[in-house]
């Protein structure tokens, strides 16, 4: 491979750009992607794997094919005349000031805002409600272009100190500092090398997660082995930490510490995956090691907080939709175990203690039920809620009558509630004004029949009056994994779309945290393909009601989601026009060799088995690009993605690029300096919106007003 091979082909896709009209699609010549003889054989099946250079994310020859696509898109996207429009707009309703739910440590509180266009959210602190707020971090500072993100944020239960995380690019990794609250200055401390951890703190000094870094210059790729909890002390170094417990055997094996509010006890969560974990627990004080509570991985062991001796926790065990249980610390054994709230027909979510009074979140077809119980579990009331949403957060002392809860719909901004757990009054204590007339829209849930008969919900939003003519352009958005459930929200980005006649369809398929363990189960390895049949099934009805056509039908779904996208159009290319695979998890039996992907074999299975092999194959979007017309697709992803590594989406794109019979264009958007999404800029988030929203306007023949 020669360092320079794709500039020449740039050069003709550029001239061909600015060839057209501004109006016109115009002529795309993709880069040229090398195809080199690599293959591997699994269990008697050789698989080709040409473009597996790609997956070399340090390379000259990979930056310089990255360089090579980009340019070629955005030449493209540059065409289309209403993209500053969609742009303009979207950074008009964007700009509106947004609130996290507040909490409170050691007699203050604490909320996150956003101005309205800030990179990141602010964090403040005040002394009372009443009183004015401060800025305690503000992360727009880490960096100069916003790509900095606050990760964590924990207050010792002293209330001295703060840890809290840095996340640069977008990347999982992190660093975590420590800060004096009452001088609001930083301390030496600082530690490194921490991914998928928080901090928890005991007396000066919290408990915490890191890696062995092995190689430095693959750190975005490099698979994640041989995690270790250690203890810091403020004040000292990190190479002081001591170390509270690893594995040198199990190099896949997680753990993370936690520990009670009164610091009794410490409890130690062991993963394989991201699903089932087995639980051990000690006191705090004590020299001795672990005590096993449940072993893994098969159940979900979730500790609440202690009573006394006893550890509150919520747990699928013998309860697919989760129960809470009471284990008593000096006698643990399962034969011991009291439950305090067993299950019942709805999924218990989240529980919270609050004013003395366990507050259980649960979700009733994807919409949110609060119930009051006291410790022994037994019920005194629902809290009344402003009618079908999701509780996002719910935030109490546990000594305290006020609390906080937000209450977000598809069609408004999240609204943060006060309510007095005493008097049962609820009132609305911060409203964004946002400049969408939200009272415009409606949103109404239906049940359609999968391949196999299943009932599976779906939301649709859209303008009041709509015409059920077959013309109405739809963007239908799934997910369906890891036992995630995709609930009601607003989505900033959503409202050039529906504003413009577009209607907006969340499909609740399996896979998914919506009705439980079953429902996730039944969308998982071997049933996997329950989830691309329901999504498929979801724009069949929609359809078939005459919500739309396939050539006003656009779809979309982000990492497992973006898996979702690549399997619907590489199974059902004549259905759908556009395509918006995010981030996505595309070459099914090289994922587990990347970073933390290993993790996600409960839901996908892995190659090294020969029957999950050839489950893997029969779906896996990279492996079942043909020569076909497929849809107008823009794949996304980002330079930094170390959860999904971007390899995924360049390699998918290559094959779509080569095997595209059809007259729409296949291209791919590469953000430099962003990683999976979380802690994304303002800014790069309306960058992409409006750019994804173009691209799915010009191919939907859609106007802009």
């Amino acid at each position: 491979m020669k360092k320079n091979i794709f500039l020449p082909i740039l050069f003709v896709a550029a001239i061909a750009c600015n060839e057209k009209e501004k109006n016109e699609t115009p002529s795309l010549v993709y880069p040229l992607t090398v195809k080199t003889n690599q293959s591997d054989t699994y269990f008697g099946t050789v698989i080709q794997d040409p473009y597996r250079w790609l997956e070399d994310d340090n390379s000259e020859e990979t930056a310089e094919w990255v360089k090579a696509q980009n340019e070629v898109t955005f030449n493209f996207l540059s065409t289309i005349p209403f993209r500053n429009k969609i742009k303009d707009r979207l950074t008009e309703v964007w700009n509106f000031a947004k609130y996290s739910t507040p909490f409170k440590e050691s007699g203050k509180y604490y909320f996150y805002k956003n101005d309205g266009i800030q990179n990141q959210s602010v964090l403040y602190v005040q002394d009372s409600l009443t009183s004015e707020p401060r800025v305690l971090i503000d992360p727009n500072k880490f960096s100069q272009d916003g790509t900095s993100a606050l990760t964590n944020f924990t207050i010792s239960n002293n209330g001295k100190y703060a840890a809290y995380g840095i996340s640069k690019a977008g990347s999982d990794w992190k660093e975590f500092f420590v800060m004096d609250l009452k001088t609001g200055e930083n301390l030496s401390d600082h530690i490194k090398w921490v991914k998928f951890s928080g901090t928890a703190w005991k007396g000066d000094g919290f408990y915490y997660t890191r890696y062995d870094v092995k190689d430095e210059k693959h750190l975005l790729s490099e698979k994640n082995e041989f995690p270790k909890v250690y203890y810091h002390k403020i004040g000292e170094l990190q190479e002081k930490d001591v170390l509270i417990h690893g594995d040198n055997v199990n190099a896949l094996r997680g753990f993370y510490a936690g520990v009670t509010e009164d610091e009794k006890f410490i409890y130690l969560s062991e993963t394989e995956t991201t699903s089932g974990n087995a639980l051990y627990f000690k006191k705090s004080d004590s020299k001795t090691g672990f005590i096993k509570i449940a072993d893994g991985f098969v159940n979900d062991y979730n500790v609440i907080d202690n009573i006394n001796e006893d550890l509150l926790i919520l747990t699928n065990d013998n309860a697919p939709r989760y129960r809470l249980i009471r284990v008593d610390t000096k006698n643990p054994g399962r034969e011991n175990w009291k439950e305090v709230i067993p299950q019942n027909q709805d999924v218990l979510q989240r529980v919270e203690i609050a004013n003395g009074k366990i507050i259980a979140n649960y979700m009733k077809d994807v919409s949110t039920r609060l119930y009051c119980y006291t410790l022994d579990g037994t019920f005194e009331k629902e809290i009344t809620l402003p009618g079908l949403g999701i509780v996002n957060s719910f935030s109490g002392k546990k000594d305290e009558s006020v609390s906080f809860f937000s209450f977000s719909t598809f069609t408004a901004p999240t609204i943060i509630y006060k309510y007095d757990l005493n008097s049962g009054v609820t009132e609305i204590f911060r409203k964004p004004e946002v400049n969408f007339n939200h009272e415009e829209y409606e949103t109404a849930q239906v049940f359609y029949p999968s391949k196999d008969g299943t009932k599976i919900p779906m939301f649709i939003t859209h303008k009041k009056g709509i015409k059920l003519d077959g013309k109405n352009p739809v963007m239908l958005y799934g997910y369906g994994g890891f036992n995630i459930s995709v609930t009601p929200g607003f989505k900033v980005e959503n409202t050039v779309f529906l504003e413009n006649g577009g209607i907006y369809a969340v499909a609740n398929i399996r896979g998914g945290g919506e009705y439980g363990k079953d429902w996730h189960n039944a969308g998982t390895q071997l049933k996997k393909q329950n989830v691309f049949d329901d999504f498929i099934a979801a724009a069949e009805y929609l359809i078939n009601q005459k919500y739309t056509s396939a050539d006003k039908l656009a779809i979309s779904g982000r990492s497992n989601g973006g898996l979702l996208v690549g399997a619907a159009i590489t199974q059902r290319p004549d259905l759908f026009k556009v395509a918006i695979p995010g981030v996505g998890v595309l070459d099914m039996l090289r994922y587990h060799t990347f970073t933390i992907g290993y993790a996600w074999a409960t839901d996908y299975g892995k190659s090294d088995d020969e029957i999950q092999f050839k489950n893997l194959l029969k779906y896996s979007p990279l492996h079942n690009v043909n020569a076909l017309a497929y849809p107008a697709t823009l794949v996304i992803t980002g330079d930094h993605d170390d959860r999904v590594v971007p390899a995924h989406s360049f390699k998918f794109i290559a094959e779509l690029q080569e095997k595209q019979t059809g007259k729409e264009p296949v291209l791919i958007r590469i953000d430099v300096n962003a990683g999976h999404g979380a802690g994304k800029p303002v800014s790069k988030q309306i960058d992409e919106a409006a750019d994804t929203w173009a691209f799915i306007f010009h191919h939907l023949g859609m106007e802009v007003k």
